[in-house]
């Protein structure tokens, strides 16, 4: 196994697969923050030319993940607490705007949710932020607005969030309740429920 701790990679959409490889690494810790990224040693381990390597970065470098410096290559990014300040209320005032287009959409109609929050209740591990993720993404797309919505995916919610998590040892027990309660707002038609999403997500932030 390479130090990327990466399964092996199928010869279609290479760039994605090394893009969320890359990812793995830098969210799981494996891949520490002023780390160098060297090209070649990535398309080595994982069995790849450089090319889909490059591209990989360029996408870790709009995510902001990654930042590249003349005649020095990648490293991870040091992230700091500034990052997460600025991060967390644009989300936040995201998912509060697609709450309130949503909320016609999912008025007594929130089977969809209640799968994610059937997931949710199950999961362990990773599978928690990944289905809490997807509740949260569920009323983006019920917003019905899809500048909204590729705005919402361009900050790289799971990731950053995760980050945030993991660096500040976010307690995760108590937010299932919280995702809950947001779906029962929009069962019984809550005019404050985007509000209450708001607050849910700046829970999260340090």
């Amino acid at each position: 196994m390479n130090a990327l701790n990466a399964p092996a990679l199928v010869r279609t959409g290479l760039g994605d697969q090394i893009r969320q490889v890359l990812i793995d690494g830098i969210t799981s810790g494996r891949l520490q923050p002023g780390e160098r990224i060297v090209e070649r040693r990535i398309a080595s381990e994982l069995g790849v030319s450089q090319a889909p390597v490059r591209e990989a970065l360029r996408q870790l470098e709009a995510l902001r993940l990654v930042e590249t410096t003349p005649n020095r290559g990648a490293r991870v990014r040091d992230f700091t607490e500034a990052d997460f300040r600025e991060f967390f209320p644009v989300r936040a005032g995201l998912e509060e705007t697609a709450a309130d287009l949503a909320a016609p959409r999912l008025a007594g109609r929130v089977e969809s949710l209640e799968v994610h929050i059937e997931r949710l209740t199950a999961a362990s591990g990773a599978d928690v932020m990944r289905h809490s993720i997807a509740f949260h993404r569920e009323i983006v797309e019920a917003a019905g607005n899809r500048l909204l919505r590729s705005v919402w995916e361009s900050l790289g919610i799971e990731i950053w969030t995760t980050l945030s998590v993991r660096r500040h040892d976010t307690e995760l027990c108590g937010k299932t309740a919280e995702h809950i309660e947001i779906a029962g707002a929009f069962r019984r038609r809550d005019p404050s429920v985007g509000r209450l999403l708001h607050d849910h997500v700046m829970s999260y932030a340090p």
